[in-house]
């Protein structure tokens, strides 16, 4: 999307709310586990663990998608 102005922009605010997501979805996935399982806050850290891990590989994708799109737009 090298052609709209502020779209790199965008890409990098969906992948924040991507991230978040990801947070959100081991957070309360690991807290539902634990109920079910009885194992206070074992499934809950690694939740978020793979939740963070999950979101920072999209982060990074996202960013290295941006700046060679940006690139191939500065080559034009």
């Amino acid at each position: 999307m090298s052609g709209t102005p502020g779209s790199s922009g965008l890409r990098m605010a969906g992948a924040g709310v991507q991230f978040a997501a990801a947070l959100i979805i081991g957070l309360y996935g690991g807290q539902w586990l634990d109920r079910r399982y009885s194992t206070a806050p074992v499934f809950l850290y690694l939740g978020v663990a793979v939740g963070a891990i999950g979101g920072m590989t999209v982060l990074y994708r996202q960013l290295m998608r941006a700046t060679r799109d940006e690139e191939e737009a500065g080559r034009k």
